[in-house]
């Protein structure tokens, strides 16, 4: 049995895999199985892995049923102790596996490391970091688009980036698996805020590095797809993982944090996916109330906790601190 499972989640992404899964057989750590889960590709994407990666385990979920649903899938039928999830378009330095396999063994209430993930085109600059979530509902990568010399210590975040990060995969068992509501963004946010209510810990582990192209499936940093979406998963994920009092004590800010994101959004010409969005979060919530996390003893304990970091995280997301 490996001691690491690497899932892919996959969809139409032929173009990547040669670079994404070359890179893993180039890695310093060998003790690791593939599953590539395929969603719904019609672009050969699986015979094309069949033909020449013999050693990827390939599970086709023969339609798209969002990131959510495929990670999980593929964690499932992972036999590790720790699971890698990996974009499709990304490309591992020869060491980020082994970085990332150091870093978790390192404390037993680390629930997920993630790589520094710097882009292909630009690969002096860091693409993603990890996320922090503030009070005003934004879920942010602080690093995103600055120069790789930054963020080069082990940092913890509020949750880590999908994209290219290792779980403990027990923790899953204890805290529930990614949620299929969400269908795709910010369902990594969502999983790791739910560890930490239950007093794990996210990090960025910067000497694993993994470059990444970005907005493969999406096609930009903003459309309307990716808007809409957002929009409606960030309702549901304020709904699911804050309890009452949190709730009412961020209100002003959530509102305030809206207005700004539409006033953004509307800029770019994209006001009436967001507000469609907000209308779908609703709805979502609604259809999904049973999700919620149960808040204990522990639980709330942890949201006290966490509260102190929202509102440093807004001080830190508008630049005052």
């Amino acid at each position: 049995m490996a001691k690491v499972t690497v899932v892919i989640p996959n969809y139409n992404g032929k173009v990547f895999l040669n670079d994404c899964l070359k890179s893993l057989r180039k890695q310093t750590f060998k003790d690791f199985d593939i599953i590539m889960v395929d969603n719904g590709s019609s672009d050969d994407s699986i015979s094309f892995v069949k033909k020449n990666y013999e050693e990827v385990q390939v599970m086709d979920l023969h339609e798209n049923t969002g990131f959510a649903h495929a990670v999980n899938e593929g964690i499932k039928a992972s036999s590790g102790e720790f699971v890698f999830l990996l974009n499709n378009d990304t490309i591992c330095d020869e060491r980020a596996i082994e970085a990332l396999y150091k870093a978790m063994n390192s404390k037993k209430m680390l629930f997920s490391a993630q790589a520094k993930m710097l882009q292909v085109k630009e690969p002096h600059n860091i693409d993603d970091s990890g996320d922090l979530y503030c009070a005003l509902g934004w879920a942010f990568s602080p690093g995103r688009d600055k120069d790789n010399k930054y963020y080069s210590h082990r940092e913890a975040v509020t949750s880590a980036c999908a994209g290219a990060a290792m779980y403990r995969k027990a923790v899953f068992e204890e805290i529930g698996y990614f949620d299929d509501a969400h269908f795709c963004y910010l369902e990594d946010v969502d999983v790791g805020y739910r560890a930490r209510l239950y007093g794990y810990i996210n990090v960025c582990e910067p000497s694993s590095i993994v470059y990444h192209v970005g907005s493969a499936s999406s096609g930009s940093r903003h459309n309307e797809f990716k808007v809409e979406l957002t929009a409606a998963n960030n309702l549901y994920l304020i709904y699911k993982v804050m309890p009452i009092y949190q709730l009412i004590l961020n209100l002003p800010l959530i509102l305030l944090g809206i207005i700004i994101k539409h006033a953004f959004y509307s800029s770019k010409g994209l006001g009436k996916a967001h507000v469609k969005g907000l209308l779908k979060g609703f709805s979502k919530i609604h259809k999904n109330s049973d999700k919620r996390v149960p808040f204990g003893r522990r639980q709330l304990l942890n949201s006290l906790k966490l509260q102190l970091e929202l509102w440093i995280n807004c001080a830190r997301r508008v630049g005052v601190v």
